[in-house]
């Protein structure tokens, strides 16, 4: 099964003024950008509730653990970070994946991890 990345294109970050480009919005044009023909899906929210980290992101897969990750800066680098982190996500049978792959791009930024949804009977 697929990960999905969600992301924040409501997000303000630090530092956003009345008027400017949301910077969820430049992280989820970045994400888009570099999920493409990776096999992570990538799709939009409009508040995932983590304002005070800015720019946030959840991982999600059906059956496997859920991650929620925040702090990022709309940057070409995250952007990477996310996607290869998701690719390890799904190619994990848990969701769980050793701290030692984890891009560098990824690492701290971490807020919350979520067991999976038990399965219908």
């Amino acid at each position: 099964m697929a990960t999905t990345l969600t992301v924040c294109a409501t997000c303000r970050g630090p530092g956003w003024a009345e008027g400017e480009p949301r910077q969820g919005e430049a992280l989820a044009l970045l994400v888009e950008a570099a999920a493409a023909g990776s096999g992570v899906v990538v799709r939009r929210t409009q508040c995932l509730m983590g304002c005070d980290w800015g720019c946030n992101v959840a991982v999600q897969a059906p059956g496997k653990l859920a991650y929620a990750l925040g702090r990022f800066a709309p940057t070409a680098e995250a952007a990477e970070g996310l996607v290869a982190w998701a690719a390890l996500h799904a190619g994990s049978a848990t969701g769980q994946v050793p701290y030692r792959q984890w891009p560098p791009a990824v690492k701290g930024h971490f807020t919350a991890r979520l067991p999976p949804l038990p399965e219908e009977p």
